[in-house]
């Protein structure tokens, strides 16, 4: 036998390796390998890609991702404890699995990463959005990623695929959805994991476009968008007074109302806005 068929349950992974998850990192294992398979297909075909996985732990996802023909897997995991692991599974997958100890927030791993690239984890809660965030915002577009497919709390996979006038339609939704396609793929309740979390979580797969979605300049985007929805219950021309003098003209000239809120102004409309301000700057 060899691959994910000559390896043991994760549940016997974890305990001769006492590996008990830890709140401090984040930890929330999830030990069906049906499921981590599952995760694993939403990456799409990952029999010609690197796979970038943050966080692995016990390494599920890992062997599903190898396991589904990933060319490699780039694995960097912050606990040294699950190491041992980890290389229980490279000795598996010879050639095919790398480890990397570390904090992913302050490691670049495209060193270790040939193109095409795909990015698949169960992402860690407390570093989850600010990787999320990284990763949409590049010095330069296209990112070195194809697509995204990431385990996050339910309430912040809501927030990265909302429509505008809901309720979690924000600056998350707009980043995301201005240079990606973002959907969720799969919900899972609290009971998947070990430990339980006190929240639900869901797979979201973001794909890259070529290009954003509406012409702007990224860094008037986020400004424009990050001063609207700082004071989300103001009007437009209150919320946004410091990013022009003028910027009631400014937002009649975008096709927006003065008097509309953040939270009901699509991206399109955001995007001719940033438009606006960045050629009064200039002017």
């Amino acid at each position: 036998m060899s691959g994910i068929d000559a390896l043991p349950p994760l549940r016997d992974v974890i305990a001769t390796h006492g590996l008990s998850a830890r709140k401090s990192l984040g930890q929330n294992f999830l030990l069906d390998l049906n499921l981590t398979a599952k995760i694993a297909r939403q990456a799409g075909d990952v029999t010609a890609c690197d796979v970038l996985e943050i966080g692995p732990g016990p390494g599920g996802l890992t062997r599903g991702l190898l396991s589904e023909g990933a060319r490699r897997v780039l694995a960097i995991e912050k606990d040294p404890r699950c190491l041992s692991a980890l290389a229980e599974i490279a000795d598996a997958y010879p050639g095919r699995l790398t480890v990397i100890e570390g904090d992913a927030l302050e490691i670049d791993p495209l060193a270790h990463l040939t193109p095409p690239i795909r990015v698949a984890a169960n992402l860690p809660y407390n570093v989850g959005t600010e990787l999320l965030v990284r990763w949409l915002t590049p010095p330069t577009w296209p990112p070195f990623w194809e697509s995204l497919t990431l385990m996050f709390q339910r309430e912040v996979a809501e927030r990265i695929v909302a429509p505008p006038g809901s309720k979690t339609y924000g600056r998350l939704a707009i980043l995301a959805q201005w240079r990606a396609d973002a959907r969720i793929v799969m919900h899972l309740p609290p009971s998947a994991f070990t430990p339980p979390p006190k929240v639900s979580s869901a797979v979201v797969h973001l794909t890259a476009l070529p290009e954003p979605r509406f012409p702007a300049d990224a860094a008037v985007l986020n400004q424009v968008v990050a001063a609207g929805f700082n004071q989300r219950r103001k009007m437009l021309r209150a919320s946004l007074k410091g990013i022009a003098p003028n910027i009631e003209d400014l937002l009649v000239a975008a096709g927006l109302k003065p008097t509309d809120r953040a939270e009901q102004i699509p991206l399109e409309g955001f995007c001719a806005l940033a438009r606006q301000v960045a050629a009064a700057r200039a002017a």
